[in-house]
């Protein structure tokens, strides 16, 4: 998966087009992403203990990995991803408008 953790995604489909978000973490065996403050649902919370209160809480949902595009932290594009080899031999990713290496 191209897309990690910490990684600045813009949104392509759903309700939340167009905005940009955080990867809160990334589900490779799912192919499914979690942004921050993206495709919220509501979900319904028992309360725990004694004397408290059931609530409404907002979280975001994974959405499908298809859906969002990396921003380039040079060009600030969404753009798509692709690997080039270092001098040390190991791969990076780079993005394929302005070729630069994304860490």
């Amino acid at each position: 998966m191209k897309i990690k953790k910490g990684d600045t995604v813009r949104i392509l489909q759903g309700r939340d087009r167009g905005k940009e978000g955080v990867v809160l973490s990334a589900r490779p065996s799912q192919e499914r992403v979690i942004v921050e403050g993206m495709n919220t649902i509501k979900r319904h919370r028992k309360p725990r203990r004694k004397g408290e209160q059931g609530q409404i809480v907002e979280v975001s949902a994974p959405m499908a990995i298809s859906n969002v595009a990396l921003l380039c932290p040079k060009c600030s594009h969404a753009t798509r991803v692709g690997y080039t080899l270092n001098e040390a031999g190991k791969k990076e990713r780079q993005c394929k408008k302005c070729k630069a290496v994304i860490s």
